[in-house]
């Protein structure tokens, strides 16, 4: 199965001066540091990487130190955590992260399922920061759209060849398109080629998939009303990934602040990145 190759694929990554890799367990963390002053962190969504904060990463480390990593299974960490690539696997392994580079009083920054790794990190006393979630991914979806995408997701990945597949569809496919189909957003064709980079690689599509497979929120939603911390929820109108509509209703769950973003899509912080690090900057002035 391929994997991306730091040498390789990550010759010219966003801020690749700003790498480190770092151990903590079985996981070896592509961890991307930047800037002085308090602590903010960085979590990206599901199939993404470091890269997607690529715009918002300089903005805040004008005036913020930034950390931002690949999440096991995605991009250029390698290694799986103790209790797989579900959301309580992924809350788990950030937060032994957290402990060995961070502190729990960062303010986080988080896109789509990253949002829900924060929201559970808070929940389980393993984060006491506001969060500032774009297009997050903290609701189940509605019907049986949330047990066939997990199922399906779950299928593909027993079957050893549908990562590579889903590879080779990437090599040959125009990722630009996808994108627009897939999240509403038109981002940049650096950005775009990234994500083809990252598409291309059979190990980083099993990883998002076994993430999809086991991504259950139903505790999460449960206990959403109970999150610890502050909240803010941006949410692009033309997100077509997850409807506006559901961002608003989880926000609600949460007593978070709600803004819809008009003219942009599920990638709304990479369109856009001087609006998400503003909002990240407002949370982060709080916790300090």
């Amino acid at each position: 199965m391929s994997g991306l190759r730091w040498e390789v694929e990550g010759r010219d990554w966003p801020h690749r001066e700003a790498s480190r890799f770092v151990r903590v367990g079985p996981v070896e963390w592509h961890v991307q540091t930047m800037g002085e002053g308090p602590l903010v962190w960085l979590i990206h969504g599901t199939g993404a990487s470091t890269h997607s904060w690529r715009g918002v990463m300089p903005l805040l480390a004008e005036r913020f130190h930034v950390v931002a990593m690949d999440l096991p299974g995605h991009g250029f960490t390698r290694g799986r955590p103790r209790r797989g690539l579900g959301l309580q696997g992924m809350a788990d392994a950030l937060g032994e992260l957290a402990a060995e580079i961070g502190t729990p009083e960062a303010a986080i920054g988080a896109h789509s399922a990253g949002a829900a790794i924060a929201a559970r990190m808070a929940l389980d006393g393993m984060h006491r920061a506001p969060i500032v979630a774009f297009g997050p991914a903290l609701l189940p979806f509605p019907g049986m759209a949330g047990p066939f995408f997990t199922t399906l997701a779950g299928l593909l990945l027993v079957n050893p060849v549908a990562p590579s597949l889903f590879a080779q569809v990437a090599r040959f496919g125009r990722t630009d398109g996808f994108l627009r189909r897939t999240t509403g957003s038109q981002i940049d064709a650096q950005g775009a080629e990234l994500y083809g980079r990252l598409f291309a690689s059979s190990r980083h599509c099993a990883g998002a998939l076994e993430m999809m497979a086991d991504w259950d929120l139903t505790g999460l939603t449960r206990d959403l009303p109970n999150l610890p911390v502050a909240m803010t929820v941006l949410h692009g109108e033309r997100d077509a990934s997850i409807p506006l509509a559901r961002g608003r209703e989880a926000a609600g769950r949460a007593g978070a602040e709600f803004q819809a973003l008009p003219n942009l899509g599920h990638l709304a912080h990479e369109e856009r990145p001087e609006i998400a690090a503003e909002a990240i900057a407002a949370a982060a002035r709080v916790a300090a």
